[in-house]
């Protein structure tokens, strides 16, 4: 495995350590304790780390050579009853995520465009340019409103009030039912999402970093 592919692998990690950590903040700053009292707001990644999805999943995806790059962490607990704010609440805690890989696809894209007057080598600007990708890929993916992705949690506080009670229905079964969620969130990506999210998040990532 080459420096390179270690440093993206590292750089996932810590993406989605840092996805995590925003929904633990957005919680405990709405008034849910849960993710603290449970060691979740933290930077290290040990807490946060899942074998198969943080280190496994990854690393195959980079020895295949695979033109996008996904994995994710523990998800983080919390209470949504604990939440201040009952109608908003648990989408703020949902969107905290994918605002924090957006974020971060910003702060690399802007050293990018700095490339001009920062003395940084290519091979920096080249896993920049992925780190890019890569957050805005996550950022985009867990937006897919198909539980227990954050898109779910954010469309059901959106929908009208009737729909909002059977869409929370059909959460409430899928997300007792992790295997099956995965296996319909992979059969979307493999056969749906693949492509045109891929086309749609190298374009944006190449707009953002001005390439």
């Amino acid at each position: 495995m080459e420096p390179t592919d270690i440093a993206l692998i590292v750089a996932l990690i810590m993406s989605v350590v840092m996805h995590e950590m925003a929904h633990g903040y957005a919680a405990n700053w709405l008034g849910d304790p849960t993710a603290r009292l449970a060691g979740r707001l933290t930077a290290n990644p040990i807490p946060h780390l899942d074998p198969l999805m943080s280190v496994i999943i990854p690393g195959l995806l980079v020895l295949t050579q695979s033109p996008i790059l996904f994995g994710a962490a523990k998800p983080v607990p919390y209470n949504p009853y604990n939440l201040r704010n009952q109608k908003w609440g648990e989408a703020i805690v949902a969107a905290a995520g994918p605002a924090t890989n957006i974020l971060i696809a910003i702060i690399f894209a802007l050293l990018i465009r700095s490339a001009d007057v920062l003395p940084l080598s290519e091979t920096f600007y080249q896993l920049s340019f992925m780190i890019i990708v890569l957050n805005i890929f996550l950022a985009i993916f867990n937006l897919v409103p198909i539980p227990p992705l954050d898109g779910s949690k954010i469309l059901a506080s959106v929908l009208p009030f009737s729909l909002a009670q059977k869409y929370d229905g059909l959460r409430r079964v899928m997300e007792q039912n992790v295997g099956l969620s995965f296996m319909i969130i992979i059969f979307m990506f493999l056969f749906v999402l693949a492509d045109p999210l891929y086309n749609f998040t190298t374009w944006l990532a190449a707009t953002l970093a001005g390439l």
